[in-house]
Formats: structure tokens, C-alpha cells, sequence
């Protein structure tokens, strides 16, 4: 599902979502994807091309592909499939239950993800080995 064009929107402050950007940095060996935290103004910037509203406190990744915004368990799983392999054969499998399912299950996550995985003060920064996949 992932192009070289693919963007990911992540909350730059939860630790969560930061574990979510290191796992696909470790597993885009071709670097497919690019990042930008929803906090920056290149992630503000996205998501108001693609009309959706920037808020204070983000609850979804956002995957930006072929002109297209997906939020949500949609999201993730694009990412997944993105990385194929493995990660594409369990997002195909998790993509026939019904988004409904799917997208409560991920609110759940989010809702509570801060409490659960913690939260930092500040957006994390890349090194500067991986900064030129870093809008």
C-alpha cells in the first residue's frame, strides 16, 4: 500500500506513537516512508490539505498516500501493509474485520495511551541519521 510518496502524521509527544515510528524506521529497509509530527506545522499543513482539522490533542496516526488521507485503524494498517512481508500477510488478516470493530478497538488504544505508554514534554527529535525522513 505504501508509495514513495507516503507520510506518516504521528502525536510527536506520546511515546506510543514514537514506538510506532521506530518500529517502521526498523522495518523500511527501502525507506518508503517519511514522518512528521501532527504538532509541526508540516504535519498541520497535511492535514489541513487534506481537510482535516489539526487539534491540541491528536488521537490517530494519519498515513498520507497517493493524494489520499487515512486515519485510524485504516492507517496503521496501511502502514503495515506498507512494510509487507509478515506485516502485510497480519494487516490483510486484521483488514477483514469491519472497520467499526477495527476503529473502536484503536480509539480504545488511543484514549488511553498516554496513561498507559506515558507521554513526553516535547516532540521527539531524529537523528541526524534519519532526519532527511523527517518533514
Amino acid at each position: 500500500m505504501a508509495s514513495s510518496s507516503a507520510t506518516i502524521l504521528f502525536d510527536g509527544v506520546c511515546n506510543l506513537c514514537n514506538g510506532f515510528v521506530q518500529f517502521v524506521i526498523e522495518h523500511d529497509a527501502a525507506g518508503r516512508f517519511r514522518f512528521a509530527a501532527l504538532q509541526s506545522e508540516k504535519g498541520k499543513a497535511l492535514l489541513q490539505a487534506h481537510g482535516i482539522q489539526p487539534v491540541a490533542e491528536p488521537g490517530t496516526v494519519v498515513l498520507v498516500q497517493d493524494g489520499k488521507a487515512y486515519t485510524h485503524s485504516a492507517a496503521a494498517l496501511g502502514v503495515l501493509r506498507g512494510l509487507g512481508g509478515y506485516w502485510a500477510a497480519a494487516a490483510t488478516v486484521l483488514l477483514l474485520l469491519p472497520r467499526p470493530i477495527r476503529d473502536a478497538a484503536y480509539r480504545l488504544v488511543a484514549r488511553n495511551r498516554y496513561r498507559w505508554f506515558g507521554r513526553q514534554e516535547s516532540c521527539w527529535l531524529p537523528t541526524p541519521e534519519l532526519a532527511a525522513r523527517f518533514l
